[in-house]
């Protein structure tokens, strides 16, 4: 008789795990509070115009095409995607654009052209970002960092050695502006300490790492928008046997004498082998786990920041614009203190828009663009979210219009907005921090949970909250990382 598994969450991480426990022979069922699938990787439908919900960056898609290869399939007849030729188009204040060319000696020279400068510096930077993955990703990113096995093995040995290298002992601002002679170019790459909702002036410089999975190994876009990851793994994960049960929020987790045995979930008890976690990590524990011992150190970390975002259909093509774009602040330090120190929103926030309609043209109507238009916020505190979503939506407006010469108010269709708020109530996500614990000091990555609870027998942790960290490729190697602990 094969074994029983249950998982909480449905989310990427969730998702693949019930993927990867299928294919080792185990019943599986998963357990989601919401109607569907995917946590933040969603999706909003507002009259003729879709969004992607919520990640909008694809990279690593390999970790996606596993899974559908270890259930014996061919991932291309169940999931497509492209390779973008620009990863990003960048805007400032003064006038200045770059595209951000997937062809490294291309956008190299568009910097030397646009920006002046050095060509030679860009190729550096992605070379170094190359260097520290090839380093640390085998021991941050593919294995557990909570097994002594891991800093014993033959390639953690050759990253010691390297230490002084790997930006370990330095800030990613204080690396970025050692290599380029332009801010503009600082700024850039420090721009990258978003995708784990850090602060560039504090976390260490080892996530210079990120460069080199957007440029070396490439950014992509889903044929079928970034949902598409989402419903192909769901879709695939039915194929396998995996019963899904939505609008079933999890009451608590069932120990007995210190092992999972299962759940309750509508006041009804379901029994299992054992049980994963996909749900954040603090509210699992407060909710979930509420009667067992609390990890109080992890639980009190610093969370990562979170965003506002307004989803907007707009009534106009904006040639100039692609699938993503960023309009840049005019002072990025004073941004970063005022969501890590002061919890509260700059008067120039930097703007970030994705428009999914440039790579597939029915997510919006002719002639039209469907806009998720994002800035970086504080996770929620208590703050007076509602005054402060309405002075960022004017100082976002009065931003795009300086920077693209428009009146984008009188263009704008349809609307909603998603805030830390609604984050943390759709998603569990504890303060709506998109990615857990902040990054924000060198000992970051070890003070995330590990994918095994210590102290509770059969209980496994998944998901963005705990190790390796937050995003789709690190999610879904936190679902690979805990398969390696069952057996």
């Amino acid at each position: 008789m094969s074994k029983k598994a249950i998982i909480i969450g449905s989310g990427i991480a969730g998702l693949a795990s019930s993927v990867r426990l299928a294919a080792k022979g185990f019943e599986v069922e998963v357990f989601e509070a919401n109607s569907y699938p995917g946590g933040k990787l969603s999706e909003i439908q507002l009259g003729a115009y879709r969004f992607d919900a919520g990640p909008s960056l694809f990279t690593l898609p390999e970790q996606v095409e596993e899974l559908f290869r270890l259930a014996g399939k061919n991932p291309k007849d169940h999931f497509e995607y492209q390779k973008l030729d620009i990863a990003c188009h960048y805007f400032w204040e003064d006038g200045k654009q770059i595209k951000a060319f997937a062809d490294i000696n291309q956008f190299a020279e568009e910097v030397e052209t646009k920006l002046g400068e050095p060509a030679s510096h860009v190729r550096k930077a992605l070379k170094n970002s190359a260097f520290i993955y090839e380093n640390l990703s085998p021991l941050f990113m593919h294995r557990s960092l909570h097994q002594f096995s891991t800093w014993t093995n033959a390639q953690a040995l050759k990253s010691y050695l390297k230490m002084g290298k790997l930006g370990i002992f330095s800030t990613m601002n204080q690396a970025n502006e050692a290599l380029f002679e332009n801010p503009k170019m600082v700024q850039l790459f420090n721009r990258y300490a978003t995708y784990n909702g850090s602060d560039p002036y504090q976390t260490p410089a080892t996530l210079n790492i990120i460069p080199h999975l957007e440029f070396n190994r490439g950014a992509y876009f889903p044929k079928k928008g970034m949902h598409d990851i989402t419903q192909s793994i769901y879709k695939l994960a039915k194929s396998m046997g995996v019963q899904f049960h939505f609008n079933s929020k999890v009451e608590e987790i069932l120990i007995d004498k210190g092992k999972a045995v299962g759940i309750i979930v509508s006041g009804e008890e379901k029994k299992a082998d054992l049980v994963i976690n996909n749900m954040d990590m603090v509210n699992a524990y407060k909710s979930l786990l509420k009667k067992q011992k609390q990890p109080k150190r992890l639980l009190n970390q610093p969370k990562s920041s979170s965003a506002l975002i307004f989803y907007w259909g707009i009534k106009k093509e904006f040639k100039q614009l692609g699938l993503h774009n960023i309009l840049f602040s005019e002072n990025y330090k004073a941004e970063f203190e005022h969501i890590f120190e002061k919890g509260s929103i700059y008067q120039d926030p930097t703007v970030y828009i994705n428009i999914t309609s440039v790579c597939k043209p029915d997510d919006a109507p002719e002639g039209s663009m469907n806009w998720f238009t994002m800035i970086n916020v504080p996770n929620n505190q208590g703050q007076d979210w509602d005054q402060l979503i309405q002075e960022a939506k004017k100082n976002i407006i009065s931003k795009v219009n300086r920077v693209l010469q428009t009146d984008i108010e009188s263009l704008i269709e349809v609307e909603e907005i998603l805030d830390p708020r609604t984050i943390e109530s759709k998603t569990s996500s504890a303060q709506g921090a998109l990615y857990g614990n902040s990054s924000n000091n060198k000992f970051a990555a070890f003070l995330r949970h590990a994918n095994y609870s210590s102290s509770i027998k059969n209980l496994f942790f998944c998901g963005g909250s705990v190790h390796p960290g937050g995003g789709i490729p690190l999610s879904l190697l936190s679902a690979k990382i805990m398969i390696g602990f069952i057996k």
